[in-house]
């Protein structure tokens, strides 16, 4: 569980009477509030209701094994008990306790890691930080290392000396910190908690494991540890009128795809200046505890599947001779899987371990490494339906990105080549796995796959929004070129494409034309550009191009 908790709950997205735009715990930027002004409202923080046995016990019923907390934000307000800076919740609150301390003991109490946030580089409240133009406009009278060693460093040192055993320190925003800083902060939490890890966020390449973008899950290759973070609105502090909240089936689908791709999900709670975690948010978390009462085996513990790619049907993690099959789209009657060479032994549901019948073929084609199973005809839960295969060995796969049972051809963007034309070229694949800052038209893409079910397809490129439904570039015109066929067209907003894992971001349908492929084998698919509209700076965002099979 991730909490952001802090003064920004007060005003809770609104300032002077009027509405703030953006994430709640980013009042005091976006309305450009004064120092002066913003320090007021520790005088009225006082959470009377908060519990922090009753949060920990939401996280842990919710199947969670650590709290992350902000114990400062980039509003440089302290919500522990610092003898660094009288701008804490202890000194300078009516309230007078050290939340941390509290939810320390109770997670000690629950069995859970807690692990604190901090923001080392922005700090609003402070001359020498990054951050306050509004406040501190002249940048050639800022000194960041007197920021740095006179609070950043010393507050970090609190929090690994003053608590419990941590499971990790979170920095954020490394903004202007240096190489040699960061390295001083991983230093020092490993100095004085062994076991703690950095977040990559300390900057710098630093840190023991990646966070991935806000509200993104990573679906391509991760070269280290990684975490998910997302909220369970749109917002991470709270801002009473975001009621945008997240359904269940969403957060769990968000969970099994970090697993199925060897990260961790962290999911965010903002409480109210009252201390009180929203109820929908609660609501939410005990619908995701209740799965993982029942499917937490195909979570807690696992590793990715064994594909690069995710399935028409949903995700796949593995455990040593067991492959776990997260279906969020049920089928009719069979599930079919291609491209598995293992022997499976057995097949069962994870819900009520009812067995299930199955077939398996092999062979040198997609078709003839497939698995079917015959499944009930109605999906046993409603939001992911998870079946348990036990398999003989290592898992053994097809390593070709192959077509779906259901005949489409899905070449997600970070599944193909990047070929670019001069080193100056900023194309690049983000963590979603799309293509991002494509501005060159010189530069494309290539893929490769095999087809089972030859066919006519109709073919469409998925374009993403930068961030949050914002900046969306269109315009484009591209040519696509397999099997001896080329259709070229512009990317317009043809069609929305909504996709449940991360639905932050507005994904577009374009519809180029339509090709044929005569039959079965493997193929290659090249994307360029024939003109790039760059006016926000944003170029071809690309998620996928899509192989529709044209029905008959």
């Amino acid at each position: 569980m991730f909490i952001h908790w802090g003064l920004y709950a007060i005003p809770a997205g609104e300032w002077k009477g009027k509405p703030v735009e953006g994430i709640g715990e980013w009042v005091m930027n976006h309305a450009k509030i004064p120092v002066g002004e913003y320090e007021q409202l520790a005088k009225q923080f006082n959470p009377v209701k908060f519990n922090a046995d009753e949060w920990v016990s939401i996280a842990k019923n919710a199947g969670m094994k650590y709290i992350v907390i902000t114990s400062k934000h980039h509003d440089g307000f302290a919500m522990f008990g610092s003898k660094v800076s009288p701008y804490n919740v202890v000194d300078a609150t009516p309230f007078h306790r050290d939340p941390m301390k509290e939810l320390a003991a109770a997670c000690q109490k629950a069995g859970i890691k807690l692990s604190f946030y901090y923001s080392q580089s922005q700090d609003w409240h402070e001359p020498d930080a990054i951050g306050n133009t509004w406040d501190f406009p002249d940048e050639s009278k800022k000194d960041f290392s007197r920021y740095f060693e006179q609070k950043a460093e010393p507050q970090v040192k609190e929090l690994l000396t003053n608590y419990c055993t941590l499971g990790s320190i979170w920095f954020d925003t490394p903004r202007s910190i240096t190489k040699a800083q960061s390295e001083e902060l991983l230093t020092m939490v490993h100095q004085y908690q062994p076991t703690a890890l950095v977040s990559g966020r300390v900057g710098n390449n630093a840190g023991d494991y990646d966070t991935v973008g806000d509200n993104q899950v990573a679906v391509g290759p991760m070269k280290r540890d990684w975490e998910a973070i997302s909220t369970t609105n749109d917002t991470w502090g709270y801002k009473k009128d975001d009621n945008n909240w997240k359904p269940a089936s969403v957060l769990i689908r968000q969970m099994a795809h970090a697993a199925g791709h060897n990260g961790n999900y962290l999911l965010n709670v903002g409480p109210t200046a009252e201390g009180v975690i929203p109820p929908a948010a609660v609501q939410a978390l005990n619908e995701v505890g209740q799965w993982m009462k029942v499917n937490g085996e195909a979570i807690y513990d696992t590793s990715g599947g064994p594909f690069n790619y995710d399935l028409s049907w949903g995700v796949i993690t593995a455990k040593p001779g067991k492959l776990y099959l997260h279906v969020f789209d049920w089928p009719q009657k069979v599930l079919t899987l291609y491209g598995l060479k293992n022997k499976v032994q057995n097949a069962s549901l994870l819900a009520g371990n009812k067995k299930l019948k199955f077939s398996q073929s092999v062979g040198k084609t997609p078709e003839n490494y497939a698995l079917h199973i015959s499944v009930p005809s109605a999906a046993p839960d409603k939001n992911n339906s998870v079946i348990v295969l036990n398999i003989e060995g290592e898992p053994e796969v097809d390593a070709s990105l192959i077509q779906q049972p259901n005949g489409a051809v899905d070449l997600d963007a970070y599944l193909g080549n990047i070929h670019k034309a001069d080193s100056g070229s900023t194309l690049r694949f983000d963590s979603r796995g799309v293509a991002e800052h494509w501005t060159n038209k010189e530069d494309w893409l290539d893929w490769s796959f095999k087809v089972a079910q030859p066919g006519n397809f109709d073919v469409v490129l998925v374009t993403s929004s930068l961030k949050n439904n914002h900046k969306w570039e269109g315009g484009h015109k591209v040519a696509v070129e397999i099997a001896g066929q080329k259709v070229e067209g512009k990317i317009n907003k043809d069609s929305d494409e909504s996709n449940p894992v991360m639905p932050y971001w507005d994904y577009v349908g374009s519809k180029l034309g339509r090709i044929s492929i005569p039959k079965g084998g493997e193929y290659q698919l090249s994307l360029k550009a024939e003109s790039i509209e760059s006016a926000q700076n944003l170029g071809l965002t690309l998620v996928e191009v899509k192989l529709v099979p044209v029905q008959k």
